[in-house]
């Protein structure tokens, strides 16, 4: 992993302390990227939420992370992207690392 993912990767993990992680298809997310980045503007605030790499060893862009403030925030990012996916959770809830993917 690159010295600036690393760098982005602490800094999302110090401001906001609520992460999901999403796994990417092979084919990428396409135009579903750009929506996603919409949502998030718009129900989070410009600055509200960052987004990382999260893939694994060895499997680049396979994952990122979005990271929110609050659970709520990250409550209403699954109910509206993650609908008929699997979600997990930590702990019950989603602070820490929750997943959704396909």
């Amino acid at each position: 992993m690159a010295a600036s993912s690393t760098f982005m990767i602490a800094e999302a993990e110090r401001r906001f302390p609520v992460r999901i992680r999403i796994g990417v298809p092979p084919d990428g997310l396409g135009s579903r990227l750009d929506q996603i980045k919409e949502w998030l503007d718009e129900n989070c605030g410009a600055n509200g939420w960052p987004m990382t790499p999260s893939g694994t060893r060895g499997m680049l862009n396979d994952a990122l992370s979005i990271y929110f403030a609050d659970a709520t925030l990250a409550s209403a990012f699954v109910a509206r992207w993650c609908a008929g996916y699997s979600v997990e959770t930590v702990g019950g809830g989603f602070p820490g690392a929750g997943r959704c993917h396909g």
